[in-house]
């Protein structure tokens, strides 16, 4: 029986490294696309504006598909890093091109204008998932 539990945790030291460096890369996402943003996500949030929270759950969500499509496609720590740098980056210009598309997105998610929100947080997932679904191994 130790055996087969020994043989089980081989992964662990693995497991331990991938999720903590993708937690890692999920909170310096955050504070990336948190500054880069006009408006600010955690003082709206505090103030129970629901659409700063849709809106920046939605990224956050965008964000996490690739880097875990980007996880479990990668042959290599290094691999994985590169695939999680261009998921960043994607989700970086798609809040950026919606500022183009969107006249003031920034006063119109601090004013808890849900049109807005769920046009960020929608277009973050699908932009997330297509990103995903591009990373083959």
């Amino acid at each position: 029986m130790p055996d087969a539990i020994a043989f089980y945790l081989a992964g662990l030291p693995a497991f331990v490294l991938y999720f903590g460096l993708g937690a890692l890369l999920l909170v310096l996402f955050g504070l990336i696309y948190t500054t880069l943003t006009p408006h600010r996500e955690w003082r709206l949030i505090r103030a129970n504006v629901p659409a700063a929270a849709l809106a920046f759950g939605g990224s956050l969500l965008g964000f996490v598909l690739p880097l875990a499509s980007a996880m479990r496609e990668s042959v290599s720590l290094f691999d994985f890093l590169l695939w999680a740098l261009v998921a960043l980056l994607v989700q970086l210009v798609t809040f950026c091109l919606l500022r183009l598309l969107v006249p003031d997105l920034g006063r119109r998610i601090s004013d808890n204008e849900m049109a807005s929100a769920i046009l960020v947080a929608l277009v973050s997932v699908a932009v997330g998932v297509l990103n995903a679904a591009a990373m083959k191994g």
